[in-house]
This record gives C-alpha cells, structure tokens and sequence, in this order.
C-alpha cells in the first residue's frame, strides 16, 4: 500500500467515525497533520501523548512494552490540530503478538506527515535506538528527534546528549529536550511540530481529544490496573474484551473478559477469595468513571486462551490486526 493510499484510508476512517459530525472550516494559515511518536518501549510515549491532549487517553505503566495499538490523540489550537499516533515500542518480537505490534509500528512511520523520535534521555543512545534510527534514516517522513525525561538526568547530562547528537549528526533532525512528566520544554517542542506541519483543515472537531470508541478505552484501563497492579507475574499475557455495555440515565453497566494464557495466571488474577480481581475491578472503576464522567458498574471475568498471543486467529479475535 502506497503511503497516498495509507493517508486515504485514515481520512475514510475519519469521516465514518465521525459520522454526521460538522467540522468546521479551517481559519487562513491553520496547519494540521498527523505525528507518529516512535520509540523503543518505556521511553514515555503514552505520557507525552497523555500530557499534551490534556487528558488521559492512553495507558501508562512502569512495565515496558504497555502500548499494543495505534492509538490517536488529537491537540487542537489556534494555529493547528495535531493528530498523534501513540504507536507500540519498536522491540525484537517473540511471538505472533509482537510482531503484529512492531509491524504496525514501523507502518506507521511512513503514514504519517511527521516523527516524533522519543528516546530516553537519562541513559545514552543503545542498540535499540540505531535499529530505531536506521528505519527512519531510510524513511522520507520529516523526523524530530526527543530527548524525554530530562527531569531525571544526572547534573552533567552532556556525554548523553552527545550520544545522540552524535547519532543524527549527518541528518537535517531537530532535536528537542523535554520531559513528559513535568511539561518541561513542551511548548518548545509544541512548536517546532507545528512548524513541521503544512497547511491543511480540521481533521476532527476542535474539542475532540481522540478518535478511539469508549469501548477501547475502557479495556485499555483495565488492562492498565492489571500492569500496575501484578508487575511481570502476568501482564503481557493479558488482552481484555469488553462483552457488554448497558447504560441508564444513572449508571453504566461495563462487563468485560480478562483472557490469559496459562491457568497459573488466571489464579495470579483472581487472588486469594477473589482479592486481586476486586482491586483491578475497583481501581479501574474508577478510572472509567473519570472517562465517562458517570457512574460505572463493572463485572470483571476472567477466561483462559492457552497461547492466544501465537495465533493469529485469536489475535484478530481480540483485535489485533496488522494495518493497512
């Protein structure tokens, strides 16, 4: 598929999600584009994209490799509508799920108008960011190189800054530090990807945040307590399933399948009488309600798929495709 034909079916998808929506015309000299954040996992890709919509729309967690889906985050202003494509961390895959995952992510650098190169910026440049560097040195997409976490470097950060400066020497990349915690330096990088941008229209409405269906996020938020609350006993081996939404005037009724692969993991999840699954049902509760600003009633289930992330079957089941 040819990157017209890539940007085409992004644009068909837009308009059918958003339905019979009204966008408005775009003032003389707006810019818009779509931005791919590209990067190794845990570099903070999920936080910087959180921290510039304003709002949470994408899963964080100390444990690598947390982002599975191109997921869209939309910052209008003024003078553009930046569409951020939060894509899962480039790594070497070991099994059908990763490789789905680092496929998608590599698509998405030649579907997009801009990169955004999020290296970590408290350790120097490593073999995971030239394999990174190489596919996007090949690439004809405009790329910004972005030192993240700058808030936790050491004094004298300079040997690490050289690193990848050193890195992108014979490129025409702007680099930019900031830090996706604090907000430190993101007007500054703001800008520079407006900069980057051409003239185009709304894509979205300007007080839309992203395009995902509640429903994705939903699941996404549950998978989310589940890495913040088992650590590596189980967590890539989860996907989530949303069976059901019911709503009323006064409550959201949100039934929902946790599927895992092996039944050790399952016993991990359920907890002694059913301790671990009341903690993910209760701390994901109410992250959901903060989405849907209501009350949530939520019903967690736990099923076992032995080695659902080996097959491709199942990984389209749960809605893992390669894009297009």
């Amino acid at each position: 598929m040819t990157v017209e034909s890539q940007v085409n079916s992004i644009e068909n998808d837009i308009f059918s999600t958003l339905g019979d929506v009204t966008i408005p015309q775009a003032p003389p000299e707006f810019r818009s584009g779509f931005i791919g954040i590209i990067g190794r996992p845990n570099v903070g890709k999920s936080t910087l994209m959180n921290y510039l919509v304003g709002q949470k729309i994408a899963i964080t967690s100390p444990v690598a490799q947390t982002t599975r889906n191109r997921l869209r985050g939309i910052l209008t202003t003024p003078e553009a509508q930046m569409i951020f494509v939060d894509t899962p961390g480039i790594h070497k895959p070991h099994h059908q799920l990763g490789e789905v995952l680092v496929q998608n992510a590599k698509i998405a650098i030649e579907s997009v108008d801009v990169v955004l190169f999020v290296v970590d910026g408290t350790s120097a440049c490593g073999a995971g960011d030239r394999y990174i560097f190489e596919l996007l040195y090949r690439s004809q997409t405009p790329v910004i190189l972005g030192l993240n976490k700058i808030d936790g470097q050491p004094p004298n950060p300079e040997k690490i800054d050289e690193s990848y400066i050193q890195l992108t020497e014979n490129t025409p990349w702007q680099t930019v530090k900031f830090s996706a915690k604090t907000g430190e330096g993101l007007p500054h990088l703001q800008q520079i990807l407006i900069e980057n941008l051409a003239p185009g229209p709304y894509y979205y409405p300007p007080d839309l945040v992203t395009d995902q269906p509640e429903r994705f996020i939903m699941g996404e938020l549950i998978r989310e307590q589940i890495l913040l609350l088992t650590r590596e006993e189980v967590p890539h081996s989860v996907a989530i399933a949303i069976d059901k939404v019911e709503e009323t005037p006064s409550l959201t009724r949100v039934i929902a399948t946790i599927n895992v692969e092996r039944d050790s993991q399952k016993g991990i999840l359920i907890g002694k009488g059913g301790s671990m699954l009341k903690s993910v049902g209760s701390a994901a509760r109410e992250q959901i309600q903060k989405l849907i600003a209501g009350k949530v009633y939520l019903e967690l289930f736990v099923k076992v798929q032995p080695k659902w992330r080996h097959s491709r079957i199942r990984l389209a089941e749960l809605g893992y495709r390669v894009e297009e």
